[in-house]
């Protein structure tokens, strides 16, 4: 039997293996794009093709207008630091000095749980300065924070950030209902993500798994706080993430998501 005879259509071993591997293929791209596709718990809001090209890291359409307008993202990337350094006992003093006249009223006197503003308290120096930073540059809106903040000084906002640092964290700003178990689905979303909607696990960034530079703790914060930020980056209100990796997240989770996972932090010691 010669080569050509071999890969024949005529050869009954030939045909089988040819139509057997196209089967497999088959069958693959219709569990891999249709199936598992239609048995995400978003398809039924995108539709087939979007979650389709989800699946396959493409977009569903392509931008064709002309260029976005809008105020830039924030360009303040600030680095945690590489090893631990020594705490500037005068830098703190100093922020507290500032803390005390001009934070303490939305903030708290230790920086401990609000309902609408962050508690700062044992949060990264890092992102208290980038935020503060923001919120200077106008990258990040307030009506109050911008007033208190526009003439501060870059030390100031140094010895600020190195103050809320330095407290120690407190605990849940919410205690779940005796007996009840965290919601699953918020667990999933910050322990794992969505891949399939493009979803990152939050604590990929915010701490838990890893830690991004100026990606703040959430643990403990309101859960109306954390809502409505989440809500502000879906919306584009707030836009002073770098390369938009939180409008990225939370603009493809539903509201109820959102609130299960701001329920989620909040409850975490």
């Amino acid at each position: 039997m010669n080569e050509d005879r071999v890969f024949s259509l005529r050869n009954p071993w030939f045909t089988l293996s040819l139509g057997g591997t196209v089967a497999i293929a088959v069958v693959a791209v219709l569990i891999g794009f249709v199936w598992l596709p239609s048995a995400n718990s978003a398809f039924s809001g995108r539709g087939l093709w979007a979650t389709i090209c989800s699946a396959a890291g493409v977009p569903s359409s392509w931008y064709g207008g002309s260029n976005i307008a809008g105020t830039a993202p924030s360009d303040v990337v600030v680095l945690p630091p590489s090893r631990r350094v020594r705490v500037d006992a005068n830098s703190i003093g100093r922020g507290a000095t500032i803390a005390t006249q001009k934070c303490s009223m939305c903030h708290g006197v230790q920086g401990t749980v609000q309902v609408t503003a962050p508690a700062l308290a044992g949060q990264y120096a890092d992102v208290v300065y980038k935020e503060l930073r923001d919120y200077q540059m106008g990258l990040r809106q307030n009506a109050v924070m911008q007033p208190i903040i526009a003439a501060r000084s870059n030390q100031d906002l140094h010895d600020l950030a190195a103050y809320y640092a330095s407290l120690p964290r407190t605990g849940a700003a919410e205690v779940l209902p005796s007996g009840a178990m965290p919601d699953a689905n918020a667990v999933k979303l910050a322990m794992q993500g969505d891949p399939l909607r493009n979803i990152a696990p939050c604590a990929a960034c915010h701490g838990q798994l890893d830690r991004k530079g100026a990606a703040p703790w959430l643990g403990g914060q309101s859960s109306v706080y954390l809502a409505a930020q989440m809500r502000a980056f879906a919306s584009g209100a707030r836009h002073n993430d770098i390369n938009e990796q939180m409008r990225n997240a939370v603009r493809q989770m539903t509201p109820d998501e959102i609130d299960g996972l701001a329920k989620y932090y909040a409850a975490m010691q």
